[in-house]
């Protein structure tokens, strides 16, 4: 019987023997894992998601011997698997089953043939390109929110474009979790215990304004709405300005404006977007056209 240990290493994943209770590669079957522990990780969505993966690998393939599992049998179970997913999602799950057949292969028997190492599959799941996203311009945005005249719709379209909250975080907020321009999120994406918004002094003001008269208790949400409605109230206020709007793209506008307002990338990614690393900011932020960087070259040293 084995015991593995799924450790996180910033991105990746690495499933570690804790004992080899001395079978046979051959006898080594998904089922034998008995149970997947995890040390403190800061993403606890990460555990559950790779938790539930291995799950389904198990149910489908936990009476059949390693070796007995073919390269064709892998990508009818990832592709079953990734009906109506990304191409990131499609490509983190086979990239899981392959360091999972990885590990059996270096630490129980090298003559193992790994079924996820082949070709075909890598070339399947490789990486997706980088998207290119829509940045609005500031004016863009102050007008859309400007025309959108329902208090709590214009509320739900600032905390993201002006707090940089991403949807799920803002139809999550209580009058309890807000303390004037500050923001407290529970157990946010990151995995940590909480996160914190700031927010506008006018905002802060209206949200507090609004909390009031809807006469919203301390622990009710403050929105409650589906996401279904949330990204409708998104689609509609960008077709007041003649775009095609998502919930993110707002996110993206604040990071972006942010960051070209001239505030230091390192706020911008920490205390804005709340990154846990500086790269996955500048994914966030707009390509800069040439006549940006002349005229910001210009206003530096011109």
């Amino acid at each position: 019987m084995i015991e593995f240990d799924v450790c996180y290493r910033q991105t990746s994943i690495f499933i570690q023997p804790l004992t080899k209770g001395g079978l046979p590669w051959k006898y080594l079957k998904p089922q034998s894992i008995v149970s997947i522990t995890t040390p403190k990780t800061p993403k606890k969505n990460t555990v559950v998601n790779y938790q539930v993966f291995l799950t389904r690998f198990n149910k489908q393939f936990g009476e059949r011997e390693l070796h007995t599992i073919t390269s064709e049998e892998i990508l009818a179970f990832l592709t079953r698997l990734g009906e109506n997913t990304n191409q990131t999602t499609k490509r983190h799950r086979y990239s899981l089953l392959n360091a999972f057949f990885n590990l059996i292969k270096n630490t129980i028997d090298s003559k193992l043939s790994n079924p996820c190492d082949t070709m075909m599959l890598r070339k399947i799941f490789r990486h997706s390109k980088g998207v290119q996203w829509t940045i609005y311009e500031k004016e863009l945005i102050d007008e859309m929110i400007f025309k959108t005249t329902k208090v709590r719709n214009r509320l739900l379209l600032e905390l993201m474009a002006r707090g940089g909250m991403r949807i799920g975080e803002v139809l999550k907020i209580r009058p309890l979790d807000v303390e004037n321009r500050k923001i407290i999120l529970h157990n946010p994406k990151s995995g940590r215990e909480a996160e914190f918004v700031y927010i506008p002094q006018k905002i802060a003001d209206r949200l507090k304004e609004y909390i009031r008269t809807k006469n919203i208790d301390n622990n009710q949400r403050i929105f409650p709405l589906t996401y279904g409605g949330a990204r409708e109230i998104v689609k509609r206020a960008g077709r007041l300005v003649g775009i095609k709007l998502k919930c993110h793209d707002l996110r993206r506008h604040a990071a972006t404006y942010a960051s070209r307002s001239g505030t230091p990338l390192e706020i911008v990614s920490k205390v804005i977007m709340r990154h846990s690393n500086l790269s996955t900011t500048q994914r966030y932020l707009g390509r800069v056209s040439e006549t940006e960087a002349v005229k910001w070259i210009e206003n530096l040293y011109g």
